[in-house]
């Protein structure tokens, strides 16, 4: 029944949780589940910034913690024994995206979730080039 009701309030957004569900268990594997959720932040990141130039606040906060839940994600799948240094570099730089994006969604600009989906497009580039993807 919650699908029902969330369907009734908002159709575009029940289909993107069931898409993103569906491509989530076709993606099981490490690469390409990484890449699948790099694209989810960054989208989530680019939708937060539209929402605040349109004054859509609950839009924004859901694609916020949207995107947090991402990072969180993210960092939790870090391997620090074999990943050495890079892990390191990869959880702090979650870490900033996070404060980052939490800051930012107290204010309106859209900027900071603009600058931060770019820098972490630019990693999950590297990322599908490496994992030959």
């Amino acid at each position: 029944m919650a699908y029902a009701s969330t369907l009734l309030r908002d159709p575009w957004s029940t289909y993107r949780e069931i898409d993103a569900a569906g491509r989530t268990a076709q993606a099981a594997t490490g690469p390409a589940l990484v890449q699948l959720l790099y694209s989810e932040l960054v989208a989530a990141l680019r939708a937060a910034a539209y929402a605040a130039e349109q004054r859509q606040y609950r839009v924004k906060s859901d694609r916020v913690t949207r995107a947090t839940a991402i990072l969180f994600a993210l960092e939790s799948g870090l391997d620090f024994e074999k990943g050495g240094e890079v892990s390191k570099t990869l959880a702090r730089m979650y870490a900033g995206a996070r404060r980052t994006i939490v800051n930012a969604s107290i204010g309106e600009d859209p900027a900071p979730f603009r600058s931060t989906a770019d820098t972490l497009d630019e990693i999950a580039t590297a990322w599908r080039t490496a994992s030959g993807g």
